[in-house]
């Protein structure tokens, strides 16, 4: 028989899409019966391809039925999945920021699956306001007059600069001009804000005279963060209070882009320091701009406090509407607020703040009990070792400041890359994957971020590693 023949012969061979979806009730009762048949035309269809090109795959009905399955299941498998963050940076915008509060986490699942009060007044029986429920709170801990939340801090400060000075001048230190995550510029929110951007100073040092020749006919003083970098030696910006004082006396607002969202004096817990909200208005700044993912502990949201009458334009605004936030996130962000009325307590119920302040010691402890659970995992073929590292808090927080940590640092003994990458690889593939690093040669799991419970569920999916 001529390949031509075997191939007529075998395509004549492969089952009906009826015959087989008699054999797949389960997969049917799971899928439905449209996602069944989609995906064995699918299948039929790249078998016929095989046979044609010469290939032999398998065209008996048990094969064709499991391979669907398998397709159907990774098909129907979510794509947003929890992972072991080892990678040595706590607030990891790849990796989703912050980690919520269990009682956050608890609020979410409590709105999302019934009705609630997002926007009903259960006192007087009316339509209510969403933002009552975090707005006080906001301004409780910050000392503000009034507050707004919008979905991320680029939001909020996109809202602030279209409600104050759409088709105005607005004052910025060419020092502060920032990029931030995903290639968003200052200069470029700015412009979509329909704000004419001023630079005043230069990279290293603005005076505040520079900030006064500039001033005429500006509308805003924006200070921003430079959340990302650090200019060290031979630098010079004016004190917030002065810039305060110049904004006032020019007759606008002065408005700080904070981005990091910190509430708490971190010294006091053995951190570098890094400015609060509370500081920026105290040292006079109408509107203070902050993300809640961040130093904050919360969801994704940006939030904006400071003089109602500002805060009140801004809340007028056509495009708050687009930047709302939903009750999940509402309801998450509320939580998280109500962690910081007792401060004492904070470093042990907010994960972020337990996470960056664990100790050395206690990382260092937890990497030499699974040091031999990975050197069996991995074999003969791999080295396993602990090592002293340098953890960082991440997105855009301290970007020059480490914490002491510890790794497990794993090695391929022949130093071949491909060996080292395809480890990587099958640490990614594990039903929770594992994101490491791979530095000098090696991949390297920074331990900070993995409490017990979660070393506990590691160890266990290590017998499933596949190399």
């Amino acid at each position: 028989m001529s390949d031509s023949e075997q191939q007529t012969t075998r395509l004549r061979q492969l089952p009906a899409i009826s015959a087989l979806l008699d054999e797949m009730g389960k997969e049917v009762a799971r899928w439905g019966h449209s996602e069944v048949t989609q995906g064995l035309r699918e299948h039929l269809a790249q078998l016929r391809n095989d046979i044609l090109e010469g290939g032999d795959a398998s065209i008996d009905v048990a094969d064709i039925r499991q391979a669907v399955a398998a397709q159907l299941a990774a098909r129907a498998a979510p794509s947003l999945v929890p992972v072991f963050n080892l990678s040595g940076i706590v607030l990891h915008s790849n990796l989703g920021r912050a980690n919520l509060a269990e009682t956050a986490v608890a609020a979410v699942t409590a709105v999302a699956t019934g009705a609630s009060n997002l926007e009903f007044d259960l006192a007087n029986g009316k339509r209510g306001d969403r933002e009552s429920h975090v707005e006080g709170m906001i301004c409780e801990l910050t000392g503000a007059e009034a507050a707004t939340v919008v979905n991320n801090n680029a939001a909020a400060v996109l809202l602030a600069l279209n409600t104050l000075a759409m088709g105005q001048r607005v004052l910025v230190s060419r020092g502060e001009l920032v990029e931030i995550g995903g290639s968003f510029r200052i200069p470029d929110i700015m412009a979509r804000a329909g704000c004419t951007l001023v630079e005043v100073g230069t990279t290293n040092r603005t005076h505040l005279s520079d900030y006064q020749a500039a001033a005429g006919d500006a509308s805003l003083l924006m200070k921003v963060h430079t959340s990302n970098y650090r200019i060290d030696g031979f630098t010079s910006c004016p004190p917030e209070q002065e810039l305060s004082t110049l904004a006032a006396d020019n007759g606008m607002p002065f408005m700080i882009d904070l981005g990091s969202g910190n509430f708490i004096d971190f010294p006091a817990l053995g951190l570098p320091r890094e400015a609060t909200v509370a500081d920026a208005l105290k040292n006079g700044a109408d509107l203070v701009t902050f993300s809640g993912d961040k130093l904050l502990g919360g969801p994704q949201s940006g939030l904006v406090a400071g003089r109602a009458d500002l805060i009140a334009q801004l809340k007028s605004n056509p495009l708050k509407r687009a930047l709302r936030l939903d009750k999940m996130t509402l309801a998450a962000l509320a939580e998280t607020l109500k962690l910081y009325r007792d401060r004492e307590q904070l470093p042990e119920t907010l994960p972020t703040l337990r996470l960056i302040t664990r100790s050395a010691g206690d990382i260092r402890l937890q990497a030499e009990k699974l040091l031999p659970v990975f050197e069996a995992a991995l074999g003969p073929a791999f080295q396993v070792g602990v090592e002293d590292t340098l953890s960082q808090i991440g997105s855009g927080s301290l970007p020059v400041e480490t914490l002491p940590s510890s790794a497990l640092v794993l090695k391929p003994l022949s130093g071949n890359d491909a060996e080292l990458r395809a480890l990587a690889g099958a640490l990614r593939r594990l039903p929770r994957p594992v994101i490491g690093r791979v530095h000098q040669g090696a991949l390297w799991l920074d331990l900070r971020c993995l409490e017990d419970d979660e070393a506990t569920l590691l160890v266990h999916q290590l017998d499933e590693l596949t190399l």
